[in-house]
């Protein structure tokens, strides 16, 4: 089994992080939301958290690029929601645009953005994955997002 990291230093960098959170399957991006909310109030007690709920995964990566765009751009940004596989390919779609849009939108702005978009077989696999300890993503992407704070703050100190 993999293991994630471990966990990143608390750090006490102030600045914006924002959380875009699916409201489709709302029992487990609300539990991704609170627990990405929680850690990242453990780490970085100094950051302020803005969260956008957008109505389905789909939607998330527009409301990434614009926060992307904006004046006052966030030191990360986290993009949680939870796509479970049904019978036919629509999923799998969803899925693929979003990555690449996400990832397109990070390289593009220099800007880290954390993908907890979820594609999963079935609602135990999302409860796993949202709602336990071992497994949970939006801890995992809250920690993420806090060291690659870090790691881009370090890369602008060594510029100097």
């Amino acid at each position: 089994m993999k293991s994630a990291p471990d966990s990143p230093a608390p750090t006490d960098r102030r600045g914006t992080v924002a959380i875009v959170a699916s409201r489709y399957n709302a029992r487990f991006t609300d539990a991704l939301v609170e627990s990405a909310s929680a850690t990242l109030a453990k780490l970085a007690p100094d950051l302020t958290v803005r969260v956008v709920r957008v109505p389905g995964a789909f939607e998330i990566p527009v409301v990434v690029e614009a926060l992307a765009c904006s004046e006052e751009q966030p030191l990360a940004i986290l993009a949680l929601g939870v796509i479970i596989r049904g019978s036919t390919a629509h999923a799998d779609l969803i899925a693929e645009s979003i990555t690449r849009s996400l990832q397109d939108t990070g390289v593009s702005h220099l800007l880290p953005v954390i993908h907890e978009v979820l594609l999963v077989e079935n609602a135990a696999q999302a409860e796993t994955r949202t709602l336990g300890d071992e497994l949970n993503r939006g801890r995992e992407a809250a920690e993420a997002a806090v060291a690659m704070i870090e790691v881009m703050a370090s890369l602008e100190s060594t510029e100097d």
